[in-house]
C-alpha cells in the first residue's frame, strides 16, 4: 500500500514515513483536520463568499438567525456553481442557485424552487463547522469521515481584550512544514534574531494536541529611537496542522498576547497562512511605552495589537522566503539544538491515515 503521507505520484515502497535515498518526496497536500475558512465579520459584510479550500470550491454564508453554513459550491440539481461570480446570492438567509433558482437553507436542504415542489434528494454537501471568537473553521476528513477530534474551547473574551487583527499570506507551502516552527527553536535565533531561546520542559502530545513551551528575548528599535529588550514566555498549542494557538506573556511590560497561526491548503500547491492577534489591555505597564503611554487604555491596546501583529507578519515573511523554496526532507540530519522535530513528525502521522487504516494510536 502506498505510504499515506505522500502525494499520489510518489513510489509505494518507502521506509518509515516518507522515503529514503535520493528520490524526491513530498507530503500529501491535505492532512486531516480543522481548517480556517473565514471570519464572521467578513461573511456578514460579503453576504456570500466563494473560495478554494483544500482543493474544493466552497461557499460560505450566514442566515438571518446568525447560523453559518460552509458547503461545496455545486448545486445538486444540474451542477451549477453557487458562488457570486456565477450569480449565486443569499436571499432572506437562503442560498439561491443562479441557474434555476433552487434555494437552500444552512442545513443544505432545498426548501424552494420557482416552478415546483423542491426535490427531497436535492441537498448541498455541507461541511461541519466550529467557530472560535468569530473565526470559522471547517472539518476536512479522510474519505469524508466526520470529525475525529475537537478544537479547544473558546478562550475568554472579557472586555479587557482587544478586537482581533488578521493578516493573510499566500505562498507555496504545506501546513506541516509551517507548523513545524512551533518546535524548531533553532530557527528563532538564526532566522529572526532572537536571543536566549530556551525550551521550557519537553514538548508533550495528548492525542491531537501538541504543546511546546519556550522562553526567548529580543532587542527591537521602537519608533526609530529606543532600543528595548522584550523578554517573552510562550506556550504553543497545536491542534492538528491547521490550528495553532500561542499564549504569550511579555515580562518587562507585563503584556499578554494571543496569537493564532492558521495554515489552510488552497489547491495542493499553495496555502493561506492567517495570523490572528489579540492583546490584553495594558493598564499598568511595568516600563514606559514609547509614544503610547499618554493614550487612553483601549486606544493604546488597539494600537499595540496592530504593532504586534505587524511584527509577527514580518517574522513570518522571513519564514516564507524559506518555506516557499524548501524541499521536504523525510530523514533530516538533526543536531541537539534543533528541538523536538522528531517527536513533532511522529505526532503528525495521525493526520494521514488513508485507505481504511484509521488506527490513531
Amino acid at each position: 500500500m502506498q505510504n499515506p503521507l505522500l502525494r499520489q505520484n510518489t513510489p509505494p515502497n518507502v521506509e518509515e514515513i516518507f522515503g529514503e535515498g535520493g528520490n524526491e518526496f513530498s507530503l500529501h497536500p491535505f492532512p486531516e483536520g480543522w481548517y480556517y475558512v473565514a471570519d464572521r465579520r467578513s461573511i456578514l459584510k460579503s453576504k456570500l463568499i466563494q473560495k478554494q479550500w483544500l482543493g474544493k470550491d466552497i461557499v460560505v454564508w450566514c442566515d438571518d438567525g446568525g447560523a453559518i453554513c460552509v458547503a461545496e459550491s455545486v448545486c445538486p440539481h444540474l451542477g451549477s456553481s453557487l458562488g457570486p461570480e456565477a450569480g449565486g446570492c443569499v436571499r432572506d438567509g437562503h442560498l439561491v442557485c443562479p441557474f434555476h433558482g433552487f434555494t437552500y437553507n444552512v442545513a443544505g436542504t432545498c426548501v424552494a424552487t420557482p416552478f415546483s415542489e423542491p426535490p427531497k434528494t436535492a441537498r448541498l454537501k455541507v461541511l461541519q463547522t466550529r467557530e472560535i471568537l468569530g473565526l470559522v473553521f471547517a472539518w476536512w476528513g479522510i474519505d469524508g469521515r466526520p470529525p475525529q477530534w475537537s478544537l479547544p474551547e473558546e478562550p475568554s473574551l472579557e472586555s479587557e481584550w482587544s478586537d482581533l487583527q488578521l493578516r493573510t499570506l499566500r505562498f507555496p507551502g504545506h501546513p506541516q512544514e509551517t507548523t513545524e516552527n512551533s518546535v524548531d527553536l533553532a530557527h528563532f535565533r538564526y532566522v529572526h534574531g532572537y536571543d536566549n531561546v530556551k525550551a521550557v520542559g519537553t514538548a508533550t502530545v495528548d492525542g491531537s494536541c501538541l504543546v511546546s513551551r519556550f522562553d526567548l528575548k529580543r532587542r527591537r528599535r521602537i519608533a526609530g529611537v529606543a532600543d528595548l529588550t522584550f523578554d517573552v514566555s510562550a506556550t504553543a498549542y497545536v491542534h492538528g496542522l491547521g490550528y495553532s494557538f500561542v499564549d504569550i506573556h511579555e515580562h518587562t511590560i507585563g503584556m499578554d498576547i494571543r496569537l493564532w497561526v492558521l495554515a489552510t491548503p488552497v489547491d495542493g500547491m499553495v496555502i493561506d497562512l492567517v495570523l490572528v492577534g489579540q492583546t490584553r489591555e495594558i493598564r499598568k505597564p511595568k516600563r514606559p511605552l514609547s509614544g503610547l503611554g499618554f493614550l487612553p487604555v483601549k486606544l493604546r491596546t488597539r494600537i499595540m495589537n496592530k504593532i504586534l501583529i505587524s511584527v509577527q507578519k514580518q517574522d513570518v515573511l522571513q519564514d516564507v522566503e524559506i518555506w516557499s523554496r524548501k524541499k521536504y526532507r523525510p530523514h533530516p540530519r538533526l543536531c541537539r539544538s534543533d528541538g523536538p522535530i522528531g517527536r513533532y513528525r511522529r505526532y503528525c502521522r495521525q493526520f494521514y491515515q488513508f485507505d481504511g487504516d484509521h488506527d490513531r494510536t
